[in-house]
């Protein structure tokens, strides 16, 4: 017997989707303080496309989500001691270090967690391979995964690909994403396509509000 696939871009379940934001923080998203990029002003590209492009596209985002019942999570990248001893090698040799608590590794006002919604601190690239998140979304009953954050080559990148390995049907939206360089950013979408369904905020937004409507009696 033929088996029947479900496409990658078919249609979100209510009570079944979940929006993920990864590593929306303020040292990586407010200039001046990332120490690696020190010499990155408030009009370098990355800066420039968060503040008027990513990060208003997942406020509209969360908005929707919200409103509608879809499961809102965040990941930032934040040691779970002061001294970061359990990190992995891989942070260690970086460097990379965010004690819990550092005010500028969370995530800013108008992106930080509501209510319940869960926040997991991850010390890996891939959030599925530092946190529970596999673990949380089984327990949820979550099928569509939809992804949003930085940086579309690295986090969001392992992200999709992981997501996908674990048997999610994953959504990237991809102008609620971002990379240092527009370049950069277009040659990962183009990577891990394949992995995922690649859309926009407007698309997704739709969606989610439709969630809503459906629940409406």
């Amino acid at each position: 017997m033929t088996e029947i696939l479900p496409r990658r871009d078919e249609p979100y379940a209510r009570g079944r989707t979940a929006l993920l934001l990864v590593d929306m923080q303020r040292i990586w998203l407010e200039p001046g303080l990332d120490p690696d990029h020190a010499d990155w002003g408030p009009d370098h590209y990355f800066y420039q496309i968060n503040r008027e492009v990513v990060i208003p596209n997942q406020r509209r985002l969360l908005a929707a989500a919200r409103a509608s019942g879809v499961e809102v999570l965040h990941t930032i990248i934040q040691s779970l001691t002061e001294d970061g001893r359990d990190r992995s090698l891989d942070h260690k040799l970086t460097p990379i270090h965010i004690p819990p608590s550092l005010p500028e590794g969370l995530p800013p006002p108008e992106l930080a967690p509501v209510g319940d919604e869960i926040m997991l601190p991850k010390t890996s690239s891939g959030v599925f391979n530092s946190t529970n998140l596999d673990y949380l979304l089984k327990n949820l009953g979550i099928r569509h995964l939809v992804v949003a954050g930085v940086l579309t080559d690295q986090c969001v990148d392992m992200t999709v690909r992981d997501g996908a390995d674990r048997g999610y049907l994953v959504t990237c939206v991809a102008d609620a994403c971002a990379a240092p360089t527009p370049e950069r950013h277009a040659t990962a979408l183009k990577a891990f396509g394949g992995y995922c369904w690649v859309t926009d905020t407007a698309t997704v937004e739709a969606r989610f509000k439709a969630l809503g409507t459906e629940a409406q009696p």
